[in-house]
C-alpha cells in the first residue's frame, strides 16, 4: 500500500471535506490505499476517451476539467488542494467527455486505483461510503456551476424572456 513521506496528514485532513465524518486512522487507512502522483503544469491527468481506472484527491495546484467544442477548448470546472477529480468515469465507467489537467508545477494527488477502491469497500465500507459522498457532492457542485452557465448564455442569446 502507498507511502506518502510527501504527504503531510494535517494539510490533507483540513482540505477534504470526505474526511469531516472519519476518524484520524480512518484517514490514514484511506491514504494506505493511496499513491501520490506528481504532474508538471499542462501535464494530462486523464484524458477523454479514456475510462476512469482512478480516482484523485488533489494535494497540492490545482486540475481543470477541458471538454473539446470542435476546435475550441473549455474549461467547465476546476479543482484545488482538497479536491476530488475523476469521479464521474471511475463510477459510471463510461469513457470521458473532459481532459483533466494541470494547472500548476507541482500538481500533487492522491491516486486511488479501482482496484484499490475494490478492496477498501470491502476491508473498510464505512470509508468507502464517506467517499461516495464526497463524490455526489463534487459532481453536484459541478452540475450547478455548468447548469448556472448554461442558463446565464441562454438569457445571453435569447434575452431576458426565458
Amino acid at each position: 500500500m502507498g507511502e506518502h513521506k510527501n504527504i503531510n496528514l494535517n494539510e490533507f485532513l483540513n482540505q477534504q471535506y470526505l474526511c469531516e465524518a472519519m476518524t484520524t486512522h480512518e484517514i490514514q487507512t484511506l491514504l494506505d490505499f493511496t499513491e501520490e502522483v506528481q504532474f508538471k503544469k499542462n501535464g494530462i491527468i486523464a484524458d477523454i476517451g479514456e475510462v476512469g481506472e482512478a480516482l484523485y484527491f488533489v494535494v497540492e495546484g490545482e486540475a481543470a476539467l477541458l471538454q473539446q467544442s470542435g476546435n475550441e477548448t473549455v474549461e467547465i470546472g476546476r479543482a484545488g488542494a482538497g479536491g476530488m477529480i475523476g469521479s464521474m468515469s471511475f463510477f459510471d465507467r463510461q469513457p470521458r467527455s473532459v481532459r483533466i489537467i494541470a494547472m500548476s508545477d507541482n500538481t500533487r494527488l492522491l491516486r486511488l486505483s479501482r482496484t484499490m477502491y475494490s478492496r477498501l469497500r470491502i476491508e473498510h465500507p464505512f470509508i468507502a461510503v464517506n467517499l461516495l459522498e464526497d463524490a455526489i457532492v463534487s459532481l453536484d457542485a459541478l452540475f450547478r456551476r455548468v447548469s448556472q452557465d448554461v442558463a446565464a448564455f441562454s438569457r445571453y442569446v435569447y434575452g431576458g424572456a426565458r
